[in-house]
């Protein structure tokens, strides 16, 4: 009898010790899954920017050959794009909306200079920016969606207590002012 009593205990501890260990477990492998996921978006859009950053060059190089004293804008854009580049975190996500600020500029330059906006190559170019534009639109789309997820497993009790524990910390959205959108409709 005493033999029954005692593996009844041992399966009730061995219960009590396991469910809060698997819960524990299940919520940081979440949080892992979650982080990951975000990452991942973030490469996506990560692939996007560093194509727009090739094509600002190119078309920089290209108006520059028709619009020789628009020099400043072509410094603006130049500058916004190599901050862009090196900054990281929230500050990339502020630096890019500068250069979505400053694209429309490059873009609306072709008005002023009917040579360039009948380049075959600048049109080419005008084109594949606002292609990379739509897709950089749909990859921040999903980043936020994957940021959502995590940011309310990293906020949501009980899983807020596992993401206090192993360092998991709220993430920024990545988002454009709608000023900074003028480049989609070109």
């Amino acid at each position: 009898m005493f033999w029954l009593l005692a593996d009844s205990n041992i399966v009730f501890i061995g219960v009590v010790l396991g469910v809060p260990v698997l819960a524990l477990i299940f919520m940081y492998n979440g949080h892992v899954s979650r982080r990951n996921a975000v990452d991942y978006a973030f490469s996506s859009i990560d692939v996007q920017l560093k194509k727009r950053w090739d094509l600002i060059l190119r078309l920089v190089e290209t108006a520059k050959g028709y619009a020789k004293h628009e020099k400043e804008m072509f410094e603006r854009v130049t500058v916004a794009r190599t901050l862009a580049q090196t900054a990281h975190g929230a500050e990339r996500f502020r630096r890019e909306g500068e250069v979505s600020q400053e694209l429309p500029n490059l873009i609306a330059l072709a008005e002023s200079y009917p040579e360039l906006k009948a380049d075959a190559q600048f049109i080419n170019l005008q084109h594949n920016l606002t292609e990379i534009e739509s897709q950089i639109s749909a990859a921040r789309r999903a980043y936020n969606a994957a940021i959502t997820e995590y940011n309310d497993g990293v906020h949501m009790f009980p899983s807020s207590l596992v993401a206090g524990m192993f360092g998991f910390k709220k993430r920024e959205w990545f988002q454009i002012e709608a000023s900074e959108e003028g480049v989609k409709h070109v």
